[in-house]
């Protein structure tokens, strides 16, 4: 004989599978296509840079430019590790500015992202420094593997034989 469901095991399912459709929706919301893909199309010169960094698994985990996460298009985004990189301009120094910043990671942290932000002078002049740093907080980062973050090879470079 099957045991009935009780009141609260039968409104968790129905909360839990209420949370699923509200959180398969937070992704990539359908009116936000073309301006996420205007952001793509239009990047700025830092953002072209660390995205040559971070596309095609070169720091071990995949990345996403410009991800839409509720209201917000982020500026990359990597799913296996909750973790958002905004890469931020001049304009994010102006209080206005500010405000809103601080609003967007408030949201996107109690949905359990993690947001590191690089501003675009670091990374036209310090992108190792970056990195390195980038690299360290994905180690720390509690979603990560155990296997080391690959290093970037560049271009050029004979890697050792094994």
């Amino acid at each position: 004989m099957k045991k009935p469901l009780l009141f609260k095991e039968g409104l968790g399912w129905l909360l839990k599978s209420r949370l699923k459709v509200i959180m398969g929706k937070i992704h990539n919301n359908r009116n936000q296509k073309l301006r996420r893909k205007n952001l793509r199309n239009n990047m700025t010169k830092a953002e072209i840079i660390l995205w040559s960094k971070l596309k095609g698994k070169q720091l071990g985990y995949k990345f996403r430019r410009q991800h839409g996460i509720g209201k917000y298009i982020v500026d990359f985004y990597c799913p296996e590790l909750k973790l958002i990189i905004e890469v931020d301009g001049d304009t994010h120094g102006f209080y206005n500015q500010i405000v809103k910043d601080k609003e967007r990671q408030i949201f996107l942290e109690n949905l359990g992202f993690a947001i590191y932000r690089y501003t675009n002078n670091d990374i036209i002049n310090n992108l190792d420094g970056v990195l390195d740093d980038l690299i360290e907080k994905i180690k720390l980062n509690p979603l990560s593997s155990t296997t080391p973050v690959p290093s970037l090879i560049r271009r050029g470079t004979i890697l050792p034989c094994s």
